[in-house]
């Protein structure tokens, strides 16, 4: 029996290994939302555009039409199903794994011997798995609850027991918590140090550092200018004549908006921070805000209502649209409801995410409203979040034609739809663009809650679900259904449904489930061609005076 050499040994393991287990390495599976922006003629006139819906609205060819393939569609476990379970993600999408092959492996041994290493081999002698990033989460970060009296040095010390990088750490009054953000200095999975991490006795909670992306999309070219066909949908001039909003606070978590724009002139305004950095303000959120305050040459949902405008939403550091993490949404919940936000606007969408979820029980058990995009991700994705939580109204997106948006989430958890195709909006340095999504859509609908609010601030957020489910005007399969859920939004119809608090109707309503529409939400629904303001049915549904 001839002699074999360390080296001719360690090359026939190698072989071996890749015949029977072939290794893996992680493909980049992030995608970010992308829109078109650009400066079309205006000519619409100060204040109230005058509507004629017969030829107002444009609508688009068929080849016009959004697509339904979306860049930002992150999470779309349905999509792939042509590999095994030990090869998808968490999110339950195929991974993209190259082969690595026998040379390739060879390759790899011999530099480690030549360097006077040898090949790390388990003792089944298989090679160490590199560790799956998931698409999902923000890599090498974790979130994790400490307890509420460690000091700055103190954590610091409790990151370095693990090998961990404190990034920032603050109690959060709104969750009753101390919550760290800490990252991985190491080779270490995620999953490995938070095995470790949680089974210190300073802490009480460790999960992944989620991500969040904005819920837009392009929108096709158009010609000449697009109308705001959304006004007429939603009957808001004739709504304005009753509730603009005034002395409601509507807090947006998005990217930066840019406050000095025209259409926000004097407009209420506040300004947080939650990320820091230098960066200017973003198309998404000035589109936003435009959405609900805008009140020049363009008309806002509720033009005169009080915004906290919360930057959370950066550009990611590799490229792409903005993007958050659990940890910053965190933050700015918990400002948003110090703050006195009775409104939260979130066009935003992730995975299920534990503290977020915890904060916004939270959120939702001091009365406030929340509204979420439902997400962009088309039909065959899972629920997405906030949306999916049964404390948010989840709105999904429609057009011109009222047919749903294709991109747009759907699901048993939808509260109702708005107009968010093709969206007329300012845009950074005094501009205006066309832009499409479920983000614009949630934007109505808490513009529409603050109308609601105005008529009569003692409504819990519950009631204001009634009011806004009860009052949409149904499309699609007769009653409820996973495309429009109630139906789409009607803000004249919202605000004739409310009496001031000194009124008896509203207080006799029953409190709305979350996922249904009650009877006694439908029979406040007044027709939308017999009740007007001078109609019997409309002076019983009318508030006195304010």
């Amino acid at each position: 029996m001839s002699s074999t050499s360390p080296l001719q040994f360690a090359r026939s393991v190698a072989m071996l290994i890749v015949v029977a287990m072939p290794a893996f390495a992680g493909g980049d599976l992030s995608a970010h939302a992308q829109a078109m922006m650009r400066s079309p003629n205006i000519n619409i006139p100060s204040r109230v555009p005058s509507i004629n819906p017969g030829t107002a609205m444009r609508v688009p060819p068929p080849a016009m039409a959004v697509r339904p393939t979306l860049p930002n569609a992150r999470f779309a476990p349905n999509l792939q199903t042509s590999c095994d379970p030990a090869d998808r993600s968490a999110s339950g999408e195929c991974l993209d794994r190259r082969p690595v092959t026998a040379d390739e492996l060879g390759r790899r041994s011999q530099g480690r011997l030549d360097k006077g290493r040898s090949a790390k081999v388990t003792q089944r002698g298989e090679p160490k798995a590199a560790a799956v990033v998931d698409p999902r989460t923000i890599a090498n970060e974790i979130v994790a609850e400490i307890d509420d009296g460690l000091s700055a040095d103190q954590a610091d010390a409790l990151a370095r027991r693990h090998g961990l990088q404190r990034i920032s750490s603050q109690r959060f009054p709104l969750i009753g918590a101390t919550i760290g953000l800490f990252r991985i200095t190491d080779r270490r999975s995620v999953q490995v140090v938070s095995r470790a991490l949680a089974a210190d006795a300073r802490v009480r909670s460790v999960q992944p550092n989620y991500r969040y992306t904005l819920q837009q999309q392009n929108a096709p070219p158009a010609e000449g200018d697009p109308a705001q066909y959304a006004l007429a949908k939603l009957r808001l001039p004739e709504a304005h004549r009753l509730a603009q909003g005034s002395n409601v606070t509507i807090a947006v978590i998005d990217s930066a908006v840019d406050l000095k724009h025209p259409e926000f002139a004097d407009a209420s305004f506040d300004a947080f921070d939650a990320l820091g950095g230098d960066e200017g303000p973003h198309a998404h959120g000035t589109g936003i805000a435009g959405v609900i305050v805008s009140h020049k040459r363009l008309m806002g949902s509720a033009p005169y209502a009080r915004i906290i405008a919360i930057r959370a939403f950066g550009m990611a550091k590799k490229g792409g649209g903005p993007e958050s993490s659990s940890y910053v949404i965190l933050k700015a919940l918990d400002y948003a409801v110090l703050h006195g936000a009775q409104i939260i606007n979130m066009s935003f969408a992730g995975p299920k995410d534990a503290v977020i979820e915890r904060a916004i029980a939270a959120v939702a058990s001091k009365g406030v409203v929340m509204v979420a995009a439902a997400g962009n991700a088309g039909a065959k994705s899972p629920p997405l979040y906030p949306a999916g939580n049964p404390n948010v109204i989840a709105v999904s997106a429609t057009d011109d034609r009222d047919q749903l948006l294709p991109a747009s989430n759907r699901g048993n958890y939808i509260a109702l739809a708005a107009p968010g195709a093709e969206i007329f909006l300012p845009a950074p340095d005094g501009k205006y663009q066309i832009i499409s999504g479920t983000s614009f859509s949630a934007a109505y609908v808490s513009g529409l809650a603050a109308l609601v609010l105005e008529r009569n601030p003692t409504l819990k957020p519950e009631m204001v679900r009634t009011v806004l489910t009860g009052t949409a005007r149904d499309l699609g399969t007769p009653g409820r259904d996973d495309l429009f859920g109630a139906g789409e939004a009607d803000a004249l119809a919202a605000v004739q449904a409310v009496v001031s608090p000194q009124g008896a109707p509203a207080a006799a309503v029953p409190s709305a489930g979350l996922q249904t529409e009650p009877a006694a939400a439908r029979e406040l629904r007044p027709a939308p061609a017999a009740v007007t303001e001078a109609s019997p049915a409309g002076d019983a549904l009318r508030p006195a005076q304010q």
